[in-house]
C-alpha cells in the first residue's frame, strides 16, 4: 500500500498533527477501505443573497452553490485511489441536505510531480475544470491548516492561469474537539474569499467519521466506485 497523499505533503510535519487527523487523512490506494463522514454545518453556503443567482449558473459543475442554511446535514465519502494519469490521489464527495434540495460537491486531491511541482494539486467539480495548488501547515495544536494558490482554469486545450484579481482563495482548517458529543467529533471550516466580492462560500461544522470496507473485498489501487467518479478528468496541472 502506497504512503497517504497527505504524509507526502506535509512530510515529517504529518506526525505532529493530532492523532484523531493523522488517522482521517492516512487513507492510501489499495486499502480496500473508504471514509465516510456524517454530521451537521453550523454554517453552509452563499450568505451574500446578491451573489446567489451568479452561484446557480455553476450548480451543474458541482463545486459551487447557491443556497445557504444553517444547521445543514452533510454526508462525505472519502476515496483513496490512482487516478487515470497513476496519480496518488484522494476524491471527495460531499452531499449536503438543504431543505427541498440536496447539493454535491466533488473533488479530487492528487499529489502532483510534474513541472516541478513537489505537493498537492486540487481539481474541483464533476468536470474537474479548475484546479489549485494547496499550501499546508500543522498549526502548533496539531491542526490542519490549508490555502489554494495559483487556480487554473481548462476550456478545452486552454489552459488558463487565473491572475490574483480574479482568483478566488479557500482558507481551511480542520481538527478534532475532544470536547465535543460523548467521545469528540472532527471539525472543518471553511472559507471561500474572492478580492472582488469578497466572501463567496463558507461551511463550518462537526462530524463522526468511520471506514467502511468496499464490497466484495475490492482493494485494487485505480478502483472508484462510478458514484465518485468525475465526468471528465484532467492530467493537466
Amino acid at each position: 500500500m502506497s504512503t497517504p497523499i497527505y504524509e507526502l505533503a506535509l512530510g515529517a510535519e504529518f506526525a505532529r498533527l493530532q492523532p484523531e487527523l493523522q488517522e482521517y487523512f492516512s487513507l492510501a490506494p489499495g486499502s480496500g477501505h473508504y471514509g465516510v463522514g456524517e454530521g451537521v454545518f453550523e454554517v453552509v453556503g452563499c450568505r451574500q443573497k446578491w451573489l446567489r443567482p451568479l452561484l446557480r449558473l455553476a450548480t451543474g459543475e458541482e463545486s459551487f452553490f447557491p443556497e445557504y442554511g444553517e444547521g445543514v446535514r452533510f454526508r462525505i465519502e472519502n476515496h483513496a485511489h490512482l487516478d487515470p494519469f497513476g496519480r496518488s490521489s484522494l476524491t471527495a464527495r460531499r452531499e449536503i441536505f438543504f431543505p427541498g434540495t440536496t447539493r454535491l460537491f466533488h473533488d479530487t486531491t492528487s499529489f502532483d510531480v510534474s513541472g516541478g511541482r513537489h505537493g498537492l494539486v486540487d481539481y474541483v467539480g464533476r468536470y474537474r475544470r479548475i484546479v489549485t495548488d494547496l499550501n499546508l501547515g500543522v498549526t502548533a495544536g496539531g491542526r490542519l491548516r490549508g490555502v489554494s494558490e495559483a487556480s487554473r482554469l481548462f476550456l478545452g486545450p486552454f489552459r488558463i492561469p487565473l491572475p490574483a484579481a480574479l482568483d478566488a482563495k479557500a482558507y481551511a482548517e480542520q481538527w478534532w474537539a475532544p470536547e465535543e458529543g460523548t467521545a469528540g467529533k472532527h471539525r472543518i471550516q471553511v472559507k471561500v474569499i474572492q478580492p472582488q466580492l469578497g466572501l463567496v462560500l463558507v461551511y463550518a461544522g462537526h462530524f463522526d467519521y468511520r471506514l467502511e470496507p468496499y464490497p466484495g473485498g475490492l482493494s485494487a489501487p485505480g478502483y472508484l466506485p462510478d458514484r465518485a467518479r468525475p465526468d471528465r478528468w484532467e492530467a493537466r496541472s
